[in-house]
């Protein structure tokens, strides 16, 4: 049976993803679907960068502020929403245009959520400080619960504890139940599309973007985030950019020193993602560099419509 045909476009964070993915929906008659861990929680929309109804043109995005700030969304999350919207696009002839910067989503929708695609650095870290304040016994008996079959690792086997437990924060699903699964085949026939732009042109639209969300209310809506009830520990609060305005909020920074360390915190953001498209074999980058999004977008289309 033949795989279902989807159309990756992704890039590092201020390339200008959305631009470009509006209209190629545009181009091909299709629709958006976010690939973005934080576009997906409500009440931060600022803070997330979630595009706007202008920024879209009517052209409809699912899977972005639809998650409540203090439910833990995963990646196993994302693999089962992701797919609904996939099957019923593609039941209406309609190719799905996956847009976002979250490499960890983009590799586990195409080759499914085990191997390097359940590896979370920050589960990670989380798990290491409960071992320190739970202790093993805690740990393990927490993984007892959420996946019995993993009967076979020992009480003691702190290494095979810690990342079975890994495993499951990052995907939704026990360890035991995705070491059953074949690696076979990719899940979707995926064309995959990466902006690049010059770096200092990179982080000269990462400064303006994050003078913009400045402008554009950052500070209240974080601060109207947390007089609703919200903490800075959800996981919404993850979002660059938030902590930094809390910080600001609480007397602890001034407005230009958060700014400027949220600009920097996003630089590192940046780098980090362009470390991790380079593994990603046979996608194709697109320059933005002095060219309209409707130029990259025009260019895209080109090729997919080459291969039919």
């Amino acid at each position: 049976m033949a795989r279902t045909r989807i159309i990756i476009v992704t890039g590092p964070t201020a390339v200008g993803k959305t631009a470009v993915c509006v209209e190629l929906a545009r181009i091909l008659g299709s629709e958006l679907i976010s690939a973005d861990s934080m576009q997906v929680y409500s009440h931060l929309r600022i803070a997330t960068a979630r595009p706007t109804e202008d920024e879209l043109k009517g052209i409809p995005c699912h899977l972005t502020g639809f998650v409540p700030p203090d439910r833990q969304y995963n990646l196993g999350d994302f693999i089962r929403d992701a797919d609904a919207v996939i099957a019923r696009l593609a039941a209406s002839s309609v190719i799905p245009i996956v847009c976002g910067g979250t490499g960890l989503y983009l590799r586990g929708l195409v080759e499914g959520v085990f191997g390097e695609c359940s590896r979370n650095p920050d589960i990670r870290r989380w798990l290491a400080a409960r071992l320190e304040d739970e202790g093993l016994a805690a740990l393990y008996s927490e993984l007892q619960r959420v996946d019995p079959g993993s009967h076979h690792i020992m009480p003691n086997d702190r290494q095979r504890i810690l990342r079975a437990l890994e495993v499951f924060h990052a995907t939704g699903k026990p360890i035991s139940a995705l070491q059953r699964q074949s690696a076979g085949q990719p899940r979707y026939d995926a064309e995959t599309f990466i902006l690049t732009r010059d770096r200092k042109a990179l982080y000269r639209r990462i400064e303006q973007r994050v003078e913009e969300m400045v402008a554009a209310g950052l500070a209240n809506e974080v601060r109207a985030y947390l007089a609703a009830g919200f903490s800075p520990s959800h996981p919404a609060f993850h979002a660059v950019g938030c902590a930094e305005m809390a910080r600001h909020i609480r007397g602890e920074l001034s407005l230009e020193e958060a700014i400027s360390a949220i600009k920097r915190r996003t630089r590192h953001y940046a780098k980090r993602q362009l470390t991790w498209f380079r593994s990603m074999e046979g996608a194709v980058e697109i320059s933005a560099d002095d060219r309209t999004p409707e130029a990259c977008a025009h260019d895209i289309a080109a090729r997919v419509q080459q291969r039919g």
